[in-house]
């Protein structure tokens, strides 16, 4: 792709483009922190915390992400978890029953399910035997209408990071955006690509705070990607779709990062112990390397020792029915205590 060419327009669906978004009355008054009186949104007055409608904006934890990112506000936007910022993506670029997307498997399940949401193709080209992508395979398989290209890097379920050089190549070539999951990003010892952000217009890079900020419950979702990329996905984002409790608990979570580095020093000395014990396990045949906080591996009978586990009160995921996957199974790291507990009942069974 020859970036100093690189116009978004010619990507996205006419009806979008052509949409005027809907605005709220927290658009129209965008002070609403100031002490005023507001009669414009049709609200219960009688304050209890929750009465108001919530910064459609986000403005205050965008300002915080954007000074640890290296970003701009404009750079970002937030969704309700991961999955309906990638859903806006789809449906910002992809026309139904004529637009394909191209996906890594083994990979995320949702970008297979969102495809099929919103009725488009999705092309799967595996990843080769050591779980890399293989950029010859993948560009051969798009064409006119492939839209999307998923890359997710820490992989899940793999555990492993594609190689930066593999990665490049794809988004210079592709002609098409390029979707960069880093969900798993804390935990690699890769830098995140929001450092080359500004280099590629047809690169979107989404992060959570579900994994290494421990927030799943909350459900906050981070999309980073040029300015005019993220207006665009502005006008057909729902007004509130972040509430004022997600605001509120994750602007306290991210401005805490001594206990973040501390969660996550922790989870990558307890995964390295994790893995060290795993080499004693007879019935594991393979370990593979993870940037994750999760660990996969292969196993003599992926199914039976997953019931065996259950029984002792121990859930994890059997991967066997994925792409490549036969016969594995992936362990999330969890707390020492329950690590030890985990590593005690594998040499048991």
């Amino acid at each position: 792709m020859k970036t100093n060419s690189f116009n978004i327009q010619n990507l996205v669906r006419d009806n979008v483009r052509k949409l005027k978004p809907y605005s709220s009355a927290r658009d129209e008054f965008k002070d609403f922190d100031k002490d005023m009186i507001f009669l414009d949104a049709n609200e219960n007055p009688f304050n209890n915390g929750v009465n108001r409608y919530p910064d459609p904006r986000q403005l205050n934890l965008k300002a915080v992400l954007a000074k640890q990112k290296g970003v701009g506000i404009d750079n970002i936007l937030l969704g309700n978890g991961s999955d309906e910022v990638l859903d806006l993506i789809y449906r910002t670029f992809c026309e139904p029953k004529i637009d394909n997307i191209l996906t890594l498997p083994p990979t995320y399940g949702m970008y297979k399910v969102l495809a099929e949401t919103n009725d488009i193709e999705n092309r799967e080209v595996l990843l080769n035997k050591d779980f890399q992508p293989d950029p010859e395979k993948i560009l051969s398989s798009a064409d006119d209408y492939s839209k999307l290209l998923f890359i997710c890097s820490p992989n899940n379920p793999t555990g492993n990071a594609f190689y930066p050089e593999l990665i490049e190549e794809l988004i210079k070539s592709f002609n098409g955006i390029v979707v960069i999951d880093e969900a798993y990003i804390d935990f690699s010892s890769q830098k995140s690509w929001l450092s080359r952000l500004n280099e590629f217009p047809n690169l979107i890079v989404i992060q959570t705070l579900s994994k290494a900020y421990g927030m799943a419950g909350i459900r906050l979702g981070i999309c980073y990607a040029s300015s005019e990329i993220i207006s665009i996905l502005n006008k057909i984002k729902p007004p509130y779709n972040v509430n004022s409790l997600t605001q509120q608990k994750a602007l306290e979570r991210v401005l805490n990062t001594k206990e973040i580095d501390k969660e996550i020093e922790t989870i990558l000395k307890e995964r390295d112990n994790l893995m060290e014990n795993l080499e004693k396990i007879s019935f594991v045949s393979e370990i593979y390397p993870t940037d994750a906080n999760f660990v996969l591996i292969r196993v003599d009978d992926a199914t039976k020792r997953y019931n065996q586990l259950i029984e002792k009160g121990i859930v994890i995921r059997n991967r066997t029915t994925q792409p490549l996957c036969e016969n594995t199974l992936r362990f999330t790291v969890g707390t020492p205590k329950e690590n030890a507990k985990l590593i005690k009942i594998l040499k048991e069974i």
